[in-house]
């Protein structure tokens, strides 16, 4: 495998792309090879509970990672391919131990001085990258937790800031919170007609 490197290696992923709130969160974990942690898989194959159960594991035993994000102002300026990319390289950045080698799932790499390696699907052959998947998608879960309750009318608890029916009626009814991005065509399509 051609991520097969010796040095220690970083994972990378994100989660919150597609929603139309919140910020875009990334993680980059470094494994101990000494102490694998069973059960790794890609975060959107795993139920909460057990991604709660992983991200502690992960905590507990993986040699240092970072998780790091880009808001909503950022996503609105840049777009949200330049926003993960720039919560990708932060994430990289604010790992304690400098990495020999960044791999990132996808096809995109973010600006970073270490050699880089996209892999696609890497959330399923990396298991680095699929510690990073599941702290990124624990901590936007969390993020929506929160925000569910400063705006509960809105549902983020149970559709996450996606486009679902449920959420494009709140937006609707309600209008946009300060947490919607402005750029995403069913934000934007709501402001422009203001709540109905």
């Amino acid at each position: 495998m051609p991520w097969d490197v010796p040095g220690l290696v970083a994972g990378v992923d994100e989660a919150g792309r597609g929603p139309l709130a919140g910020p875009v969160v990334a993680a980059a974990v470094i494994l101990d090879d000494l102490k694998p942690i069973p059960g790794l898989a890609d975060s959107k194959t795993l139920s909460a509970r057990q991604r709660e159960r992983l991200s502690e594991a992960i905590h507990a035993h993986a040699l240092c990672f970072s998780v790091a994000q880009a808001s909503v102002e950022e996503i609105d300026r840049l777009n949200i391919l330049q926003a993960t990319l720039l919560a990708m390289r932060r994430a990289v950045m604010g790992l304690r131990l400098k990495p020999h080698k960044v791999l990132v799932d996808g096809n995109r790499l973010p600006t970073l001085d270490i050699v880089a390696e996209a892999v696609v699907q890497g959330d399923r052959k990396v298991p680095a990258i699929s510690a990073a998947s599941i702290l990124a998608k624990v901590a936007r879960d969390r993020w929506c937790l929160e925000i569910d309750a400063e705006y509960p009318s809105y549902g983020f608890a149970a559709h996450k800031g996606y486009g679902t029916a449920q959420h494009l009626l709140a937006l609707q009814t309600h209008g946009a919170t300060p947490w919607h991005r402005r750029s995403f065509s069913p934000v934007a399509r709501v402001l422009c007609r203001g709540p109905q």
